[in-house]
């Protein structure tokens, strides 16, 4: 192993949001840093995310936009480095944005905005940046920590582990993080997909001829439910609403789609005493997607004309629609997640500064820790108020 070189006082392991934050801050705060990253671009995850925008917060960010066997964990660093912090960053870099929906801020132009702005924060800061370097070994002694990367080694009292999960392995993602935490004796919350389309078998493949099909709907999962789009795919279920819910489902469990979530109560028994020669299906179409209106028709199978049906069965009808059962057989993995959920449990960790307790000098932030938030920029805002807790224990 090649001698150690260059003294740093701590190194960030991943080039992404978090490690980014994490660097940026502590250089600025005179702390010597390292990031060292096996991509041969920094911040990957950043320029593919929202449609290549970058949905890099949400004004509406509290604690309970995110799952975590701890749900208080969050709390501190959120509180600390809030959604209008990172704006206000954005801003003072000339980046215009705007406000999508539901919380959403986006930039205009591009995600290379704030991959730049963050690596000119990281150079006012004198951080040293290696990308395209893989870590082959990290050992720890005497209160250092030394990692051999490429060609190279470098050792610094504090190592802080952003390299995030294995959700989307095509730019590189990996569960290195979870390596690393078990090597040093800490314990790892199973990581699954999350923010994941659901996959559909059995009578539910009927649905794959819809393939392509969306629409405003209500997804439920127990007492959790979000109100947004969902998209039929030729796989199962997708779409905002879909991904929502797909964060708080586990395999075995059904989930509910209100498919009419508009629709007041008894509308379906007033469509008969004001349409009463109208079929289902033409009622269905007033207010849903023709194909989607035809093939939950016919799923219903109420064949005729309203007016010659019970009301009975149409309140039945009105029921079913406002809570359609789908029991999906699994997700599309990590391939197609956003993010993963679980990672370095959080009973590991000081949520003041993000610190192993039992391993003094080592950080986890980000994605690497078992901190997930909902869809529309709830993680990102993770990564920078992680990053930021960590750096200023550093």
């Amino acid at each position: 192993m090649p001698a150690a070189s260059d003294p740093y006082d701590a190194i960030v392991l991943g080039a992404g949001g978090a490690g980014l934050m994490c660097a940026a801050t502590a250089g600025q705060r005179g702390k010597r840093v390292l990031v060292i990253d096996h991509a041969e671009a920094a911040g990957k995850k950043i320029l593919i995310s929202g449609g290549g925008r970058c949905n890099f917060t949400n004004i509406h960010t509290a604690p309970d936009r995110y799952l975590s066997a701890n749900p208080h964990f969050a709390k501190s660093a959120l509180g600390r480095y809030t959604p209008l912090d990172f704006l206000t960053l954005v801003e003072r870099h000339g980046i215009a944005w705007h406000e999508k929906t539901l919380g959403q801020l986006f930039c205009d132009q591009s995600a290379r905005q704030i991959v730049a702005m963050l690596l000119a924060e990281c150079d006012a800061g004198g951080v040293t940046i290696r990308l395209n370097h893989g870590i082959t070994a990290v050992t720890h002694s005497d209160g250092q920590f030394t990692v051999a990367h490429g060609d190279k080694t470098a050792a610094a009292p504090a190592l802080i582990i952003a390299t995030g999960g294995p959700a989307i392995p095509k730019i590189g993602a990996t569960g290195f993080a979870y390596d690393l935490a078990r090597q040093f004796g800490l314990k790892v919350v199973e990581p699954r997909p999350a923010l994941v389309p659901l996959t559909l078998g059995g009578e539910d493949l009927l649905f794959r001829s819809l393939s392509g099909v969306s629409t405003p709907v209500i997804a439920r999962h127990g007492k959790t439910s979000f109100r947004e789009a969902a998209l039929l795919t030729h796989r199962g279920l997708s779409g905002p609403a879909i991904l929502q819910i797909s964060s708080y489902w586990r395999h075995g469990d059904s989930i509910n789609i209100d498919f009419l979530p508009d629709a007041p109560s008894g509308w379906l028994t007033e469509a008969k005493r004001a349409k009463p020669r109208a079929s289902i299906s033409a009622t269905l179409r007033a207010h849903l997607p023709d194909r989607l209106a035809d093939a939950l028709a016919e799923r219903l199978a109420l064949s005729g004309d309203l007016g010659n049906l019970p009301d009975r069965k149409l309140e039945d009808a009105q029921r079913r629609l406002a809570a359609w059962s789908f029991t999906p057989n699994g997700t599309e993995g990590f391939a197609k997640a956003e993010v993963t959920i679980g990672g370095i449990s959080t009973t590991e960790l000081s949520s003041q500064t993000m610190e192993a307790r039992r391993v003094p000098g080592l950080y986890a932030i980000g994605e690497a820790a078992d901190v997930t938030g909902w869809l529309g920029g709830y993680n990102f805002q993770w990564a920078w108020a992680s990053g930021w807790a960590a750096a200023q224990a550093l």
